[in-house]
């Protein structure tokens, strides 16, 4: 696999976005990145079958689309991603492998399983960054560990992919109320500080308040990115594996068309140029 993924080690980093781009250009794009899990009743959400069909058929595809289809949208991507690789279509697996990457990870973080997926029900509005973005900002170069060994064959995508939601449902109640007991603990000028980023001064969540709410969760964000980090390698390394393992070194179409080529321009313009579809997380 590393003949492949570690020469396109760039095209995967920029790309890896392009699904949250695809919200400022496509509608429907927002509910493929979380699940309002809490809306189908209290852990471990048996109400919800976890077979698509058998969804549809109980709650209508309007309401799950309402609330979020993440983890379907995976394993949807993931059998797109086997196709690519028994093509042995090189641009087309590096444009999925990059783009179920993203949506993986979403199904990591907490706040994507949930409701109140940006405090904007207890008055918390910001957390979903906060946790996702800026802890990691400050905290993943220097002190966080991302070697997490050799990824492993996921012999059941759906089965596996349900375990994370889970996971994150599970984590949710906790990101929201340590923050919460947190918030008590600090005055407003030491909770928010301003500093430059990208050449303007902006306000945000202070270096001290961020590492207090890293240290209350014990790890939790960079466990929870680790093994985000695994769930990506072993979803692709399993893909691979079920194409029957073509040969990585004697894959086609090396070059994106113009109709990809065509595709990154419009979502960087929509990114730079529209207001996000759906609902808003920050």
């Amino acid at each position: 696999m590393m003949v492949l993924y570690k020469p396109n080690i760039e095209f995967l980093t920029e790309h890896s976005v392009d699904p949250d781009k695809r919200r400022y250009a496509v509608p429907e794009e927002g509910s493929r990145h979380y699940i309002d899990i809490d809306y189908y009743g209290k852990y471990p959400f048996d109400s919800l079958p976890r077979n698509w069909n058998s969804a549809v058929e109980k709650y209508s595809e309007k309401t799950l689309a309402k609330n979020g289809i993440v983890p379907w949208w995976i394993q949807t991507m993931q059998r797109r991603l086997i196709n690519a690789f028994k093509e042995k279509n090189q641009s087309r697996i590096l444009k999925l492998s990059a783009e179920i990457g993203h949506y993986i990870a979403d199904a990591h973080v907490p706040l994507h399983a949930s409701r109140n997926h940006n405090g904007q029900l207890t008055g918390q509005q910001g957390i979903h960054g906060f946790w996702e973005s800026r802890v990691p900002e400050l905290l993943a170069d220097k002190e966080w560990n991302f070697f997490i060994g050799k990824a492993d064959y996921i012999k059941n995508p759906g089965e596996f992919i349900w375990k994370r939601i889970l996971e994150s449902a599970s984590q949710a109640d906790t990101v929201l109320k340590y923050e919460q007991d947190l918030n008590k603990m600090f005055s407003s000028d030491k909770k928010f500080a301003f500093e430059e980023r990208n050449g303007k001064i902006i306000r945000q969540y202070s270096s001290s308040y961020s590492i207090a709410y890293n240290n209350m969760l014990r790890g939790m964000i960079e466990r929870r990115m680790r093994m985000s980090i695994y769930s990506v390698a072993s979803f692709w390394y399993s893909a691979w594996v079920d194409a029957g393992q073509p040969d990585l070194t004697k894959l086609a179409n090396k070059t994106f068309s113009e109709e990809d080529i065509k595709e990154f321009e419009l979502l960087n313009q929509s990114w730079k140029s529209n207001e996000m579809m759906g609902r808003k997380e920050e």
